[in-house]
C-alpha cells in the first residue's frame, strides 16, 4: 500500500523533533512506523534516512554564518578541519562495521535497552556537568573536536542518539551546555551527509529506481520539508531549553519509552524494524 500524505508528514513531524535532540530519532522512527502500520519495505526504509536531509538543512540555514563566513579564511577553514577531525572516528568505524551496525538495527530490544540506559547516563551526565552552563565559550581545539568525535562514535549503537553522545562528550571537555549542543549540531552535517549518502547510493545501486513511483517522490519531498521545518523550531528550542534545564528531563523521557518497548517486547507485540 502507498505511503499516504499524512503518514508522510508525522514521520516528517518525529524527524525534525528527535533529530537533534538526545533521545534517538532511529528509536522513534521504529515506534512510529509500527504505530502507523506501515511495512518496512525498502522504500520505507529509504524514506526515514533521506528525509533527515530535510532536518540537517535546518542546521545549516540558522547557522548559516558559521558555515558560509569566509571573511576570515583562517577561521573558516580551522572551522572546517575541526568537524573533518570529529568526524574521522565514526567515519572510519562506520565504515569498517558497517554490516554489524545494520544487524543491530534489526533489534527492537537492542533500541529498546539504549533508550532506556542511555537515559539513565543522561541523568547521571546532568548531575556531573551541572555547573558548565556557567563555564565561558571556550575555544574549541583540535584534540577536544577529536574526543568529542570519539563519543559519537557510541551512537552507533541504534537508540544511543547522536546527539546525546556528542553533547556528552562536550560536556565531558568543560564546554557550556548551549557550546557543546551546538558543535553537536555543527557535526551533525557532515556525519549524517555522508551516512544518508552512503545508505542512499546503497539503496540506489542494489534497488535502481525500482518500485519507486511519483507518488513516492512526492511523499519523500512533503516529508523533508516537513522534517526542515519542525527542526527549525526544534533546534532554537532545545538550545534554550537545554541552557535552562540540562539533560535530565530528556534522560526520564527515554528510560519511560524505552520502558514501554520493552514491555511490549515482553508481551510478545511484534514491532517492525524500519
Amino acid at each position: 500500500m502507498d505511503m499516504t500524505t499524512l503518514q508522510a508528514i508525522i514521520l516528517g513531524i518525529v524527524e525534525g523533533l528527535t533529530e537533534f535532540l538526545p533521545v534517538s530519532s532511529t528509536g522513534h522512527m521504529i515506534i512510529t512506523t509500527a504505530i502507523l502500520g506501515m511495512t518496512p519495505t525498502d522504500f520505507v526504509k529509504t524514506f526515514t534516512v533521506a528525509i533527515q536531509l530535510g532536518a540537517i538543512l535546518a542546521v545549516v540555514v540558522l547557522y548559516w554564518k558559521r558555515f558560509f563566513d569566509f571573511a576570515k579564511l583562517t577561521d573558516a577553514v580551522n572551522f572546517y578541519l575541526k568537524l573533518v577531525v570529529a568526524f574521522l572516528p565514526a567515519g572510519i568505524i562506520g565504515y569498517l562495521l558497517s554490516n554489524k551496525i545494520d544487524e543491530l538495527l534489526g533489534s527492537v530490544t537492542v533500541v529498546a535497552v539504549s533508550l532506556l540506559v542511555g537515559g539513565i547516563i543522561l541523568i547521571w551526565v546532568d548531575k556531573l556537568f551541572a555547573k558548565t552552563e556557567k563555564n565561558p565559550e571556550l575555544p574549541l581545539t583540535y584534540p577536544m573536536a577529536f574526543i568529542i568525535g570519539c563519543f559519537q562514535v557510541v551512537s552507533m549503537i541504534p537508540g544511543v542518539s547522536r546527539s546525546a553522545a556528542t553533547i556528552t562528550g562536550g560536556l565531558s571537555q568543560k564546554l557550556g551546555r548551549k557550546q557543546a549542543a551546538e558543535f553537536s549540531f555543527f557535526l551533525a552535517v557532515p556525519t549524517m551527509v555522508i551516512a544518508t549518502g552512503y545508505k542512499l547510493f546503497k539503496f540506489h545501486k542494489t534497488m535502481g529506481t525500482m518500485g519507486i513511483s511519483h507518488h513516492d517522490y512526492a511523499m519523500l519531498g512533503i516529508a523533508s520539508l516537513v522534517a526542515f521545518i519542525v527542526a527549525l523550531i526544534a533546534v532554537k528550542t532545545f538550545i534554550s531549553f537545554l541552557s535552562n534545564h540540562g539533560l535530565k528531563y530528556f534522560g526520564y523521557y527515554r528510560i519511560v519509552v524505552g520502558g514501554i518497548l520493552l514491555i511490549l517486547i515482553a508481551l510478545g507485540v511484534k514491532i517492525s524494524v524500519v
